[in-house]
Formats: structure tokens, sequence, C-alpha cells
């Protein structure tokens, strides 16, 4: 794994050239112009620890100590903004050195303005505030991260990529400090120099607070849309690759004790099912399948069946597509001995509750066994990386065919067909005859929530809080979205205040959006090109109005043909979260 540490540390280093290093910029230049000769040094290493740790043990950290992600990053907002301060007011500075002088235990009072535990501090806070642009190396570890396999070597990756990070940022702290300290008229202007840094890091720390760090970073990209482009191509080449497959690999090896397979090979045998929550629709023969997969022997338990694995989340559009298929496949061919499982891998929070999924199998009318993966130890068991994925697991227990996505059910079937008959069974009296649709759509999936948001093109024009009011934009271009009214954005989904509205210009025939009620029901008003929709309305409007009363996925427009139209929705209440928008 040299390779990926060595491509880890030079990716770190081309960071600096990265539109991701905007918002941390401000800290870093205000942080050069105060304190100690030491006080590069804490930065960097504070830095350093910080981002190595929290990138790798944050979810950990959340999920045992139950400390909201939030509550960590309000409190380096907080200690950006106390350091802003006390740019402005000099005796407030010193008080801060003295006090981390004297909590380090090794300088006296006298000396407390070395910098270097200030500086520490300092660079803790930029190491959780940061979300680097992450490349296929980095992207890896943090995917391991999030489902808590952290090995050995994703650490030294992760602080290789940290100690990159580090020397350019090191270089402008210490380049700052020595121009301040030659150049002879900032020498005699330092005060304020450090005053005027010191607006400049408290305006900062504000505008991470309300999430004007990201729109900035929007903004810089969409103004130059070619700066940073290909940083990450260093990374993209056979050899990284061929070391992220083993890594994933290594990290199942060393978790579960099992080789992970390998589908170069003819077969290979298949991960155990790693159950992370409940499991439905067992019963008869399969009633001990939750038991088995509790000890390691689900699929083992199987063998002499044909075995078809179905990764899927119930908000999921083109998962939805692909149930009648699978519906229709158990109904065919369990007595003659297949079984389907699917696996529930959530994509949003809320996916995880063990009564949504119960209800989504029940209006879904699904009846083979369904098990949660909130941990996502299966879906990394199997190095998955689609919604959907089917893998096909023969009488022996081995995976012989893979498909990822919506379409080619016919081939599919004839797979099983073909098990099948290798396991004894006869299936000559079974026609294989899917229906097939036709995908309509030129508009991509859209998220709402600001960490994978994409199109947002309404300004915002005042922020009170946490929320934030837009305005309408002049025009919007095909595939983007824009909010109008007072709207409260986080990270997977955003809040409309009631009299909010969206408009979306799309292409395609069907509109589908997750949407999740806070507390009681909520209504949502459905316009296409301007008139209330009545004739194009998708199944769950009625006489142009949306009534939300749970989470799941709704479908709001269903037209003729295909074509691109402007789709209206006004919220009549400030009882629901928006998630994100697929189309058909």
């Amino acid at each position: 794994m040299l390779l990926l540490i060595g491509f880890a540390f030079l990716a770190g280093i081309v960071t600096i050239l990265s539109p991701c290093i905007l918002p941390i910029l401000p800290i870093v230049l205000s942080s050069s112009v105060a304190g100690g000769r030491k006080r590069p040094y804490g930065i960097v290493t504070g830095f350093i620890l910080s981002f190595t740790f929290f990138t790798l043990f944050l979810s950990t950290l959340v999920r045992v100590l139950h400390i909201p992600a939030d509550t960590l990053r309000g409190f380096s907002i907080a200690v950006i903004l106390i350091f802003g301060v006390a740019l402005l007011i000099p005796k407030f500075q010193i008080l801060l050195e003295t006090i981390f002088s004297k909590l380090s235990g090794k300088l006296p009072q006298q000396s407390g303005r070395t910098g270097f535990w200030g500086g520490f501090i300092i660079g803790i806070s930029i190491g959780l505030l940061w979300t680097p642009c992450v490349g296929p190396i980095l992207a890896a570890v943090i995917s391991l991260a999030l489902t808590g396999s952290v090995t050995g070597t994703a650490v030294l990756i992760t602080l290789a990529y940290s100690l990159g990070t580090g020397i350019p940022m090191f270089a402008i702290l210490y380049g700052g400090r020595n121009l301040l300290n030659r150049v002879p008229w900032l020498t005699q202007n330092t005060a304020k120099i450090q005053r005027a840094f010191g607006v400049l890091m408290v305006i900062t720390a504000f505008g991470i607070f309300f999430n004007l760090d990201r729109k900035f970073q929007t903004y810089i990209i969409n103004r130059f849309p070619s700066y940073g482009v290909g940083l990450t191509q260093l990374e993209e080449n056979a050899a990284v690759k061929q070391n992220l497959d083993q890594l994933n690999a290594s990290d199942f090896v060393e978790s579960r004790g099992k080789p992970m397979f390998d589908m170069t090979s003819t077969a290979s045998l298949a991960p155990e099912l790693i159950t992370g929550g409940k499991w439905f629709n067992t019963s008869g023969d399969l009633q001990g399948l939750p038991n088995a997969a509790a000890n390691g022997t689900a699929l083992k338990s199987l063998r002499g069946k044909v075995v078809l694995i179905d990764f899927w989340t119930y908000t999921c559009i083109n998962c939805i597509r692909t149930l009648p298929y699978l519906k229709s496949w158990d109904e065919k061919y369990r007595d003659k001995g297949l079984v389907i499982i699917g696996v529930h891998t959530p994509e949003f929070e809320f996916e995880k509750d063990a009564g949504n999924v119960e209800k989504a199998i029940r209006d879904f009318g699904i009846n083979y066994p369904v098990m949660q993966d909130n941990n996502y130890a299966t879906w990394r068991a199997y190095n998955n990386r689609y919604w959907p994925a089917e893998y096909f697991i023969n009488k022996d227990g081995e995976i012989v065919h893979t498909h990822f996505g919506e379409g080619k059910y016919d081939e599919s079937e004839a797979e099983i067909q073909k098990l099948l008959e290798e396991s004894g069974s006869n299936v000559s009296d079974v026609t294989i005859n899917n229906p097939t649709y036709n995908i309509n759509s030129q508009t991509p999936e859209t998220y709402i929530g600001y960490a994978r948001q994409y199109g947002l093109v309404s300004p915002e024009s005042l922020v009170r809080g946490s929320v934030s009011s837009y305005s309408a934009p002049r025009n919007i271009a095909l595939n983007s979205f824009a909010f109008v009214g007072n709207w409260h954005v986080g990270s997977e989904y955003a809040m409309p205040q009631k009299g909010s509205s969206l408009i979306f210009n799309f292409s395609a025939q069907k509109v589908y959006l997750v949407m999740r009620p806070i507390k009681e029901g909520g209504k949502v008003r459905v316009f296409l090109d301007d008139e209330l929709i009545l004739e194009s309305a998708g199944e769950d409007v009625l006489n142009g109005e949306v009534s939300v009363d749970t989470d799941r996925l709704y479908n709001l427009v269903n037209l003729q043909t295909p074509g691109s139209h402007l789709l209206k929705l006004e919220f009549l209440d400030s009882n629901l979260e928006v998630y994100a928008f697929t189309f058909g």
C-alpha cells in the first residue's frame, strides 16, 4: 500500500490549488499575522492530527457518545470567532495565549505568547471544518470510516494526505509571518493589519455558521469553471485502482476473516450477510434466516438453492422500478428453489427506521425476505457501489453473475433459469417475457440538501438565524432549480417555510420527490408551466395538491410524452423536509 500512501501525500499537496481550500484560506492567512513564532507549527500540527482523527472516527464518535456532528462544528466555529476577536482586541489575545501556556504546563506565564497552543487549537478547528475536494484515494478511506471499518492502512493514507496538505499550509503561514517581519511598511502597520485580519476571521466564522462558505465556493466554481479541474487525475490510474481494490479486500479480511469475492474469476464464494437492523418476511422454511445471519451462516444455510441478493433503498426510483420484476421472479421460481433477499441499505437517515422500511415493504407488496443493512456492513462486504444491484449466487454459494442498475431483465431471468437448471429444477414450463419501459428522463437525480446539492440558481438575499430568504432568478436553466421564500437548508434535506416555493426546469416524462413530514402532515400545491396541474398530475396529486403523511417518494408529474417543463411547488405549511428529485 506504499503506492496509495505516496499518491495520497501528493494529492494533499496539490489540494492547495483546488477550490475546496478557499473556505479555510482566510483562517490560515489571519492566523499568520499574530501570536509567537511557533504558532504556524501549532496550527499545522493541530490540523494534521484533527483532520486525520475526525476523518476516520467522527462517525464512530457520534454513534458511541451520541454527540451531534453539528455540535463539534459549532465548537470549531466558536474557536475561530474567539481568535478573530483576539486579533481585534490585543489584551484579549495576550490573555488567550497566557491561558494556553498555563494549560500546557511547559511554558512560564511570562513566555505565554509563543503561540503554539493557541495555534494548535486553531488547527484542530480547521481540521473539523474543512471538507476537502477528495479524489478516489481519500474517498475510499472515507467510505471505510463511514462504515466503521478503519484499518491501519487507512490511518496511514489519511495521515499522508494530511501531511501533504499541511506542507503548503505551513508555507503560507511561515511565509506570511516572514513577510510581515521583513517589509518595513508592513512592520510599521502590524496592529492595523492584525485588526483587518481579525475582521476577516470573524466574518469567516459567521459565514461558515450560515453555510455561506459553500455558496462562496460554488460561486467561484461557477464563475471560473476550469478552476481546479484535473487535480485528482494523478490518482486516476490503473495502479492506484488496483491498490484501492486491494484496500477494500484487505478491510474485509481484517474485519470479517473471510476473503473478498473477486468477479474477475469464473465464480467466487459470496460473502455472508451481516445484518444491520431487522429482518422482514421470514416465514416457513426461511424463518431461520435471521438467526443464521447472526451466526454468519445465512448463505451457507441456503446451499442447494439459487439466491438473488438485491441491494435497494425504498426512496430510490431506480430501485422501485425493478421491484415488479423481482416480485414476478419470486412468484415464478420460489417453489423451484429461488430465494430472493432484499438488502435494504439506506441512503438517507430516516430510511434506517425499521417502521418506515416495514411500511414500504407492505406498500410495494414485497413478499420475499428483506434485511436492514443500516451500518453498510453487507454493502461493504460485497464492495457494492450501486442502487439497485443484483448478485446471482449458485447452489454452491458462489457469485456467478451481477447486474447494476435497471434494465436487462430478460438476461437476468435467463441467468436465474440457468442456475435453477444447474441445481436440478425444471423451468421449461416458464416463459421469459418481461415488459420493457422506456426511461425518458434527461434531468439527473437532484439532491436538495447542501451536501450533494447541484443546480441551485436562486440568489440568497437575506439570512436570519438558520433560515435563508431566497429570491426568484429571472431565468432558470434546464436541469436547474430555485428556492423562493424562506428555507432552512440542511446537509440531507431542505425545510421550506409556509408560503415558500421551489421551481425546477426539468426534461422528463415523470417527476418524483422524496418528502418527509416533520410532526404532522404537510401539503404541497403543484403547478406545471404556471398552471395548477390536473391532467398530467402524478398518482400522489389530488386536485393539484399533494398530502404528505409519511416519508417516501411522491409521484408529482405523469406526462403523456416526455418534454421540458417548468415545475413549481408551493408549500402550504412549514411541516415538510424535502430530500431529492428523481425523474423518469
